[in-house]
């Protein structure tokens, strides 16, 4: 079978390879990267399944668009700030030195002629940010001083994939141009990126206030689908990488309040054209090619892990790490990486490397990540650490509270947080609200709490407290559900709409509840008796015996249903009445909670 016969059955063979694969290597600890390259593999050079794989790789490109968009995203320029000393001192010395050895090591050997070994070296110098960051995430490890300096490393080297993107480009097309035309070309370029920063600045947000406001999901995601693909086809159009284009749109909208609903949107296409293009690597792998190579490949492997672990340790102590932290980040990240793949795939296409190379490069790469835990794990055994924890976590990557929901209870309630020094992220899926409350300096996210994607998006699982605070009952009741399924050690602060919601709440397991017109009421009623002339002490103590009382009735009605606990409203002088005594009451009527309801 081959690209030029039917579509549909050959995108069911790389479905197919993608869900047998991915879990199987997951669950060995090899990741699931691993597993799309050995499903290209197993369906291209040895089923011959699929035969003509430069066909997938050009609609499989579009998932390196996509994560590049989100990366983008995720670079909040006050994020930077923070660790810009680790990611723009260690993260640059390391991709730039471990860059120039291994572009050495590439000449000495033989592997191409300067150019193509400029990006052998500088692709290699790239770690695997999946690989690295589930490891960190599995021990616990992402808030310790080594994963903050390890984490700093990949980010800097997610950044550094687009200039290198750029640089292919320029190694390739460079060679006989005249200076005119070079020129002219730049100019061109960085016309383009000007533009396309005005655009993001002037234009974007407005363009997703008016698509917000019409409430149809399908449009707010096919928007996001059109912002990515457009500004990847006009940085295509003047001679730049698809890729430079989305993540400067990325860049744009990281401030925007709609950032978490566009990575929650974007998230899917993503995953998907990700893994149809490591799928596509494993497709254009050169089997033969890497049986000849065999012995160079198990020499090179050692080698380049050896070097690069040796730069990454030696960097580290440089720059203030200590030998236990520099190790272990040395262990951590030797492997290369995913954006390798990249480089390598689009250096063959510009003609840099030949496909052989290519193919025996990542041959050398893939094996370098499936060793990766095996030196995780025997860091881990040599090392004697103790598990530190940082006062602060990484800015942008979540707050303390999570805040779903910002109408007027919510607002209250957030000046407290804030005030507090507390940092909190809000999001709210009315868009009038959240252009409103951008007015009176309050920064919300505009997002859907009931969809599982938003609230990963939104930082839920680095938050201490979710505070559910949304106006209507079966929404609050929805993500409340949501949570306890999803997130089950979320530790769950929810507005009640009354007292029946107050038990329905309690009995899903929350932390704390509380009616939004409880306080306020038995406020209002402590006030009035005074201004009729009872003492203070006096008023706030039947406050204090109704808040009291009326606890001990709830826990009674949660246990024995909302008949229970009637006495307790007529053992005492106060007697809630409603306010007309309705004809032919229902002889089950709660009076309590009667009285309740038409107060709220």
């Amino acid at each position: 079978m081959t690209m030029s016969g039917s579509l549909f059955p050959q995108m069911l063979v790389l479905l197919a390879g993608a869900v047998v694969a991915a879990p199987i290597f997951r669950k060995l600890g090899l990741g699931t990267v691993l597993g799309y390259l050995a499903a290209g593999v197993v369906i291209g050079p040895v089923m011959q399944q699929i035969t003509e794989a430069e066909e997938v790789l050009h609609v499989a490109e579009f998932g390196i668009v996509f994560l590049l968009f989100i990366i983008g995203l995720e670079l909040k320029p006050s994020r930077l700030w923070q660790m810009r000393g680790d990611v723009f001192g260690l993260g640059t010395a390391q991709v730039v030195v471990t860059g120039v050895v291994l572009t050495g090591l590439s000449l000495l050997v033989g592997l191409a002629e300067w150019r193509g070994s400029l990006v052998i070296g500088f692709g290699l110098a790239l770690s695997s940010t999946a690989f690295a960051l589930q490891i960190l995430s599995d021990d616990g490890d992402l808030n310790s001083r080594y994963g903050q300096r390890s984490f700093s490393i990949l980010l800097f080297q997610d950044l550094a994939i687009v200039p290198l993107l750029a640089l292919v480009s320029i190694l390739a097309t460079g060679v006989g141009e005249t200076e005119t035309s070079a020129l002219t070309g730049l100019a061109v370029a960085v016309g383009a990126v000007v533009a396309m920063i005005l655009a993001g600045r002037y234009l974007l947000t407005p363009l997703f206030q008016v698509i917000a406001r019409t409430g149809a999901r399908e449009v707010m995601i096919a928007t996001a689908l059109l912002i990515v693909l457009g500004s990847a086809a006009a940085m295509q159009a003047v001679g730049l990488s698809m890729a430079m284009g989305a993540f400067l749109a990325g860049v744009m909208l990281a401030e925007s309040s709609y950032r978490h609903e566009l990575e929650a949107d974007i998230e899917p296409f993503r995953g998907l054209l990700l893994a149809l293009f490591f799928i596509a690597v494993g497709l254009s792998l050169e089997v033969d090619v890497l049986w000849e190579q065999l012995g160079f490949i198990l020499v090179a492997v050692p080698v380049f892990m050896l070097t690069k672990g040796l730069i990454t340790y030696a960097l580290c102590r440089l720059l203030g790490s200590p030998h236990n932290d520099a190790l272990r980040i040395a262990f951590l990240l030797p492997q290369g990486g995913e954006f390798g793949f990249v480089l390598f795939t689009t250096a063959v296409a510009a003609g840099l490397l030949s496909s052989g190379t290519a193919s025996l490069l990542i041959a050398i790469v893939t094996l370098s990540m499936a060793l990766t835990p095996l030196g995780a794990t025997i860091a881990r055994r040599l090392m004697k650490v103790e598990h530190e924890e940082l006062d602060e976590d990484f800015e942008g990557a979540g707050a303390d509270v999570l805040m779903i929901g910002f109408s007027r209870f919510g607002q209250i309630a957030a000046q407290i947080l804030l005030a507090g020094g507390r940092d909190v992220t809000v999001i709210d899926d009315s868009a009038d609200r959240v252009r409103q409350a951008a007015s009176f300096g309050f920064r919300i996210y505009f997002g859907d709490g009931t969809r599982k994607e938003v609230l990963i998006a939104s930082g839920i699982e680095k938050a201490k407290i979710v505070a559910v605070l949304t106006q209507k009952r079966e929404v609050t009741d929805k993500i409340v559900d949501l949570i306890r399924s999803e997130f089950p050690e979320t530790k769950l602060y929810v507005r009640s709409y009354d007292r029946i919601h107050t038990i329905s709440l309690r009995g899903r397991g929350v932390d704390y509840e509380l009616r939004e017109t409880l306080e306020s009421g038995l406020l209002f009623g402590r006030k009035t008796l005074e201004a009729l002339g009872m003492s203070g002490a006096e008023a706030e103590a039947i406050e204090e015996d109704i808040r009291k009382r009326d606890e001990e009735r709830l826990l009674i009605q949660a246990a024995d249903g909302l008949m229970a606990g009637r006495h307790m409203l007529h053992n005492r002088p106060v007697k809630p009445e409603p306010l007309i005594k309705p004809k032919n009451a229902p002889a089950a009527e709660d009076e309590g909670a009667l009285a309740e309801e038409v107060a709220d």
